[in-house]
Parts: structure tokens; C-alpha cells; sequence
């Protein structure tokens, strides 16, 4: 165990984004023990917030991109949409969209969300902005009670 942590910490940042891109993807990873772990280390907060927040983000991309370019066969091959269908789920995202991709953080809920954004073609834009503040958010939370209970 001892020599997982020093392998961890010699390569802090690397450990930190990777463990938050994968987390991100459709894999059922967490980041936050990580990032807490790393936290409770005194490294620079503003760092591993900004390196967990970016590989999460990415690892959203990821799924956005599969939504994107698998759509067709997803939607008409796999899950069986039809046409009437696919217009009142890219409604229903058009209206909930930037509330709901802020929320791509929330576990279970939220990578699957990312997935559907590019499913529907969403504006890469909106996704982005929507998707960073929630990710950076979620980031900043977890440092924030990490300083409180170690505080304690």
C-alpha cells in the first residue's frame, strides 16, 4: 500500500487528471478520493482543482463525441427511436439543457448526460461552458470539506 502512494504522489498530477478523465467516461470510476487525498497532501488546491476539473471535462467530451458520431446507429439500430420520439427528447433537452448539464457532475446521473448532449447534437459551445462550471463546481466542494475535516 505504501509504495502505491509513493507511486501516487511522485506522479500527483498525472494520477489526478487521469483518474478524473476516465471517471468521466461511461466507466463507474469516483474522483473525489483522489483529489481528497491529494488535498490532504498540502499541494496547491488551485492546481488539482484546475487538473481534476480539465480531465473531467474531457473525459465528458469523450462521451459527448461517441453520442455525436454514433447517433444513427445508436438511435435507430440499438435503442429504436423513432423520428417522433428523437424530436421531443432534443426538446425536452433544448429547454432543461444548460440546468441539466450542470449537473453532469452527479454521480450516475450525470456522465450518461454528457453522452446525450452529443446524442442530440447539442450546442458544443453551451455544452462546454455548462459542463465546466458544474465539473469545477463539483471539484471545488470536495477540497472545500477536505479542509473541514481536516480542520477538525
Amino acid at each position: 500500500m505504501e509504495y502505491l502512494l509513493t507511486i501516487l504522489l511522485e506522479n500527483a498530477y498525472l494520477s489526478l487528471f487521469l483518474n478524473s478523465f476516465l471517471a468521466s467516461t461511461l466507466l463507474p470510476l469516483g474522483s473525489e478520493g483522489i483529489l481528497a487525498y491529494f488535498t490532504s497532501q498540502e499541494m496547491n488546491v488551485f492546481t488539482l482543482i484546475l487538473i481534476a476539473t480539465t480531465g473531467n471535462y474531457l473525459g465528458s467530451v469523450v462521451n459527448y463525441y461517441i453520442g455525436l458520431k454514433g447517433s444513427e446507429t445508436i438511435l435507430h439500430k440499438s435503442i429504436k427511436f423513432n423520428d417522433i420520439e428523437i424530436k421531443k427528447s432534443k426538446e425536452k433537452f433544448r429547454k432543461f439543457g444548460p440546468a441539466i448539464l450542470f449537473f453532469s457532475w452527479v454521480p450516475i446521473i450525470g456522465d450518461p448526460l454528457t453522452f446525450v448532449a452529443g446524442l442530440l447534437k447539442y450546442n458544443f459551445k453551451k455544452f462546454t461552458i455548462y459542463v465546466l462550471l458544474g465539473k469545477a463546481f463539483r471539484y471545488i466542494i470536495v477540497v472545500l470539506i477536505t479542509f473541514n475535516v481536516l480542520s477538525l
